[in-house]
This record gives structure tokens, C-alpha cells and sequence, in this order.
């Protein structure tokens, strides 16, 4: 009955479907079915597979699926939860030259990279191992596994427990790079700050390089799976029971051993085991330092004395040169006066150069006392810093720990003979050193200089500075005028080479006489002029007002001819003054010039060629003279 009532569903179908191809029409045209071609197609054997199955054969088939749809559950048991980017449990069932292929448990094997194993460590088939799914399908319709990820997700999770539990780690440097160093953790990688690797300042991070170390994770990044480790974290939590129990022991005046932690400008950190205490630079040695590290290198192992504690701002000073005696208290018999002694220049200043006998023991040789002879005006011409130099010891204050020195002592003193080997009156050849307003140096002899003021330049010529008749480096002859041990003088003479002019002046140059010269000069009180001989003459103007005197001065030039008469002869100002009316000036009563003239008429002069004269006309060339004359040194 299923059989036929499924031939006649069949063919109806199959008729509507033949209708529904072929409707086609347009209007009324209606198509033509084939018939035949329909009952061929519906053959009997199209039907020969169909089972017929009757209502008692129902039972027998529910009891089939029934079974289907166990073995199905089962089957589906078999199968994983499976998804992409996570950790999953397979077994190798084969690998090439290229490939291992591992079975998940997914319709198709995953494959890994063969490089991502080691060849001495390749797994066997049948072998578990965890993996990391990377694609469940590439574009090739592979399954892409990686055994590396998984390894670096196994090692991560560890490393997380470690960081949330705290725990200590160990690490391997493998290379150094800008802040610090690169820490491998086994398949993962840490940075190490350079802050962080050690207690201490570290001066070389290239001798950790390859070394493994215990380390503690500070801090972990999920996200970005950044990971910060530390090592000095563990060396501080190891010295805190340390610190402690040495923090109860510790006292001033106990000697202990340490380590040079660092090295600053102003002193020394010592670790005296989980402890830094602070070597100051002045407690380093009693002689000079100008910096620690001239005594101390990092990580020295040293021994120091404890001399200041805090022990409420746990502040530990130390010292080392505590630890021997004060150098100052057997200096005087140790270096009693009179002794020969070296040392090193440490210091120079503008009045001496302190030379470091030894170490916290300095003495000072003063700027006079470098040379008999020369004159040194600052220790830097004769010595540099470091330079070792020989003394006599002159005298030693204990209480203000002071030694002076002396470099010129070593040598006998020039000046002890000097009066007989230089004696008054002789004559000597020298050169000129040096030219000042006063005067010129001659140096005599290596070391011993002699002073020709200016005055002692010539007879009759007014010198206002020594360098317009001499120059430097000038070989002159003198003559010694004299010899002072005790003031370490010597006056020398150039003019004495020669006769006194003066007495030839004074005869020829008599009152009265009217002589003639070039003006040289204008003053304000007067007119120099050049006479003969080599010698000026001053006309001094008369008693009037300033105003007065310029104006009538106004009316001279110099180079022009000026004439005069003598009234006097004064060798020591090496002036002859003269006399003009016109320059005398004037007044309401008699004036000046009035006076001179009824005194070189009706006086009688005299042999000694000199003629009283106006006392005020004689003060006007004084104070002409004086405004002429060139200052002497102090």
C-alpha cells in the first residue's frame, strides 16, 4: 500500500514538475505534454530499492535509532571542547622533515614547526605534550600549533604564582643593556634595573654578564607581559636581622671591618655588614686629601674606627686616621730647627707655598724666604703644585701646629760679605733690569741689584723717569755710593763718573747776567727754559692771580726764545733762576719787578755770585721747581 501510494505521489509530482517547466505560454497557448516520456521515466524499476515496511516493522526501528543515538553520545564523548589561543593536551602521531603532527582530539591533526624543538629533545611518537592552538584552520585548512607559546604560557603562569606568593626565583644575565640588564627566566625574559642588582653602586655590570642570580619579581605586566626583577631587594631583606643585632653591638670607639660602598666628593660609605656608616674626608687621613679616592677604591676591604653614633637617625660616622697617633705630637723632636727637611707642595698661595713634610704635618715657606737676592713676588715663579722641595727648618709653633721653612738658608746669605765685596767709591759695570719714575736696577752680580735713583743720573739735566736716558737691558758702568747689609741696599751713582759741573756754573752763570735759552716748558707758576751747559733755567711768575698767570703764560709758546737775568744759582734743584720784568706782574704799590731791579743796581755782588733777591720771587720759583720736580719713591 506505502509502495503504490508513493508511485502515485511520484507521479504527480513529476507530471506538475513537467507542467510547471513547460508553462511557458503566452495568452491562451497551452503546451503539450509528453506522456510517453513521463511514463518512461516512471518505471517500475526506478522503485526496485524502496522498502516497504509495515506497522509491525515499527517497533523493530525505534529500537534501532535508539542504539544510533547512543553510539553517537559516546562517539561525541570522545571529542574536546576545542578553541583557538589556549593551552591543550595532544599526542604526537607523526612528524617529517618539516612538521610534527599531533593529535588534539579535533577532526584533523595540528602541525607545529620542527625548529620548535631541540633536536636532542624531539618528542617520540605516542608521546603526550601540551601545546598551544594557535588556528584551528590556516588558509590551507591545517591546524597551526606551537609548541614555544605553550612553553612560554606554562613558564608565565609559574612566574605569576611566584610574583603573587612572592617567592624567589632564579635567573641567568644574558646581556647588558641601556638601565640594566636582560635576565632569562627560562623561555622568558626580565629586565633588571641597574638600581637593582646590588646594594652597592656598580661601576662594572659587564662582570655579571652569564651569571645566575636569585631574584624577586617587583613587577608583572598581563597585558603587555613585561616582567621587573630585582636581586637587591633579596640582599636587603637578608640584611635586616644583620642590621639589627649590629645596630645593638655598635659603640663609639669600637674598631670595626668594612667595605668601600661608594665614593663621593666629601667622603667614603663603608658597608660594616648591613650597615653604611660615613668616612668623611677629613677623617681619612691627618694630612691633606683633596679627594677620597687619591687613598680608597670601591669595594677595598678597610678597617675604620667608629667616632660618632646616632642611634635614634641610625647614623654611623667612622674614621680612619683614628687609628694612629696625631703626627704633631713628636714634631719638634722630630724635626727640631735647623734640620734639613723634604716635602711636597700642596698648596700655593700669594704669600707662600706650605709644603707637606708628612702626612698632617705642613710648614710654610714664606715668599721672603725663597731667595737672598731676588725679589719674588708670588711662590708660583718658582714652584708648581706636587713639586718636592728641601728647607731648613726656622722655628716650630706647637700649639698652633705651624712650622715655618726657609728654601734661602740652604745657601749662604751674599748679602753677610757684602760691604767688602762691594766697597764705596768703586766702580762696576752692570745691566739694567728694570726702570722705574725713581730710578733704574743694575744687577751687579747674579742676584745682587743696585738702585741709580734719578737724581744721580746727571749733574745738571732734570730726569723725570729713568727710562728717558736708559733702557732695559743696557749695560752701564756706576760707581757705588753705598752699601747697607742691614736694609740689603746698594746706591749706585752715574753722574759721580764724572766732575761736579756746578762750581763752572756758578762762575758762569753770575748775578746779574742776562743769559738767553729755549722755552722747554710753561708752568703755572713759571717758564723753564734751556740754557748752556746743559743746564735750565725757571723765570718765576710774579706775585698775581691765577687768571693773571695764564693769560700772560698764554702768550708763550714752547721752542721759542726766552731771555733773563740771573738772580741765582741753585745746584740742588739744578735750576738757575732767572729774572724777566715782564713776567715779574705787578701791584698798587712797588712792585716786584720794581724791587729786583733797585737790587741789581744798587747792590754789590758778591764772589760767591749770589745776590739777595725778593723773598716772594724766590718762593715762586721754589714752587715752580716743585711742580717740575718728579716724585722720589717711599
Amino acid at each position: 500500500m506505502l509502495n503504490e501510494i508513493t508511485n502515485e505521489n511520484a507521479v504527480e509530482e513529476v507530471e506538475n514538475s513537467r507542467i510547471g517547466e513547460n508553462d511557458t505560454s503566452v495568452g491562451d497557448t497551452t503546451p503539450t505534454v509528453d506522456q510517453k516520456e513521463i511514463k518512461d521515466y516512471l518505471s517500475s524499476s526506478l522503485f526496485e530499492d524502496v522498502k516497504s515496511i509495515s506497522s509491525d516493522d515499527l517497533g523493530t526501528q525505534d529500537e534501532d535509532a535508539s542504539e544510533a543515538k547512543e553510539l553517537s553520545e559516546a562517539y561525541s564523548n570522545t571529542l574536546v571542547d576545542i578553541s583557538e589561543h589556549q593551552l591543550i593536551n595532544g599526542r604526537v602521531v607523526g612528524m617529517n622533515d618539516r612538521d610534527v603532527l599531533i593529535d588534539i582530539g579535533f577532526k584533523s591533526e595540528g602541525l607545529i614547526d620542527r625548529s620548535e624543538f631541540n633536536e636532542d629533545s624531539l618528542p617520540s611518537i605516542g608521546d603526550q605534550v601540551e601545546v598551544y592552538l594557535e588556528y584551528l584552520e590556516d588558509s590551507s585548512g591545517n591546524t597551526i600549533l606551537s609548541k614555544e607559546k605553550a612553553d612560554f604560557m606554562l613558564r608565565w603562569r609559574s612566574l605569576r604564582k611566584a610574583y603573587d606568593e612572592e617567592e624567589i626565583i632564579s635567573g641567568k644575565i644574558i646581556r647588558r643593556i641601556k638601565g640594566g640588564m636582560i635576565v632569562d627566566l627560562g623561555v622568558v625574559q626580565a629586565f633588571l634595573p641597574g638600581s637593582q642588582l646590588d646594594v652597592r653602586p656598580i661601576t662594572d655590570f659587564d662582570i655579571y654578564v652569564d651569571k645566575e642570580i636569585d631574584l624577586r619579581i617587583v613587577k608583572l605586566n598581563e597585558a603587555r607581559k613585561n616582567i621587573v626583577v630585582s636581586h637587591k631587594m633579596i640582599i636587603e631583606e637578608s640584611l635586616v636581622e644583620q642590621r639589627q643585632a649590629l645596630f645593638e653591638e655598635i659603640e663609639i670607639g669600637s674598631i670595626m671591618d668594612g667595605r668601600v660602598k661608594n665614593i663621593t666628593d666629601f667622603g667614603v660609605f663603608v658597608d660594616l655588614g648591613g650597615i653604611d656608616g660615613l668616612l668623611h674626608i677629613t677623617d681619612l687621613s691627618w694630612g691633606r686629601v683633596n679627594h677620597p679616592s687619591e687613598m680608597i677604591e670601591l669595594n677595598d676591604d678597610i678597617t675604620v674606627k667608629v667616632i660618632e653614633y646616632d642611634p635614634e637617625r641610625k647614623r654611623v660616622s667612622l674614621g680612619l686616621k683614628q687609628l694612629t697617633p696625631h703626627p704633631w705630637e713628636e714634631v719638634e723632636v722630630k724635626y727640631p730647627i735647623g734640620s734639613v727637611v723634604k716635602g711636597t707642595i700642596v698648596s700655593l698661595t700669594n704669600y707662600g707655598a706650605f709644603i707637606e713634610i708628612e702626612p698632617g704635618v705642613e710648614g710654610l715657606i714664606h715668599v721672603s724666604e725663597i731667595s737672598w737676592t731676588r725679589h719674588v713676588k708670588n711662590p708660583s715663579e718658582e714652584y708648581s703644585m706636587g713639586d718636592n722641595v728641601e728647607a731648613k727648618v726656622i722655628s716650630i709653633d706647637s700649639d698652633e701646629r705651624k712650622i715655618s721653612l726657609g728654601v734661602k738658608q740652604l745657601t749662604p746669605d751674599p748679602w753677610d760679605a757684602i760691604e767688602q765685596e762691594f766697597e764705596v767709591g768703586s766702580k762696576y759695570k752692570g745691566k739694567v733690569q728694570n726702570l722705574t719714575q725713581f730710578g733704574a736696577f743694575v744687577e751687579l752680580k747674579e742676584g745682587i741689584d743696585g738702585l741709580i735713583h734719578v737724581s744721580d743720573l746727571s749733574w745738571t739735566k732734570v730726569i723725570r723717569h729713568a727710562k728717558n736716558v736708559l733702557e732695559k737691558d743696557q749695560e752701564v758702568e756706576v760707581v757705588i755710593l753705598e752699601v747697607s747689609r742691614e736694609n740689603r741696599k746698594i746706591s749706585l751713582g752715574m753722574k759721580q763718573l764724572q766732575d761736579d759741573p756746578w762750581q763752572s756754573i756758578v762762575e758762569y752763570f753770575e748775578s746779574g747776567k742776562e743769559v738767553s735759552g729755549e722755552i722747554i716748558r710753561i708752568l703755572d707758576k713759571g717758564i723753564i727754559i734751556q740754557l748752556e751747559m746743559e743746564v735750565e733755567g725757571i723765570i718765576p711768575f710774579g706775585k698775581m692771580s691765577k687768571k693773571d698767570r695764564r693769560a700772560l703764560a698764554s702768550q708763550y709758546e714752547v721752542g721759542a726764545n726766552l731771555s733773563g737775568i740771573v738772580m741765582k744759582v741753585s745746584p740742588e734743584d739744578k735750576k738757575i733762576i732767572l729774572f724777566k720784568e715782564e713776567l715779574a706782574g705787578g701791584g698798587s704799590t712797588q712792585s716786584a719787578t720794581d724791587e729786583v731791579k733797585d737790587y741789581l743796581k744798587n747792590q754789590q755782588v758778591d764772589t760767591g755770585g749770589k745776590i739777595d733777591i725778593p723773598q716772594e720771587l724766590l718762593d715762586n720759583a721754589k714752587d715752580a721747581e716743585k711742580e717740575d720736580r718728579p716724585s722720589d719713591p717711599d
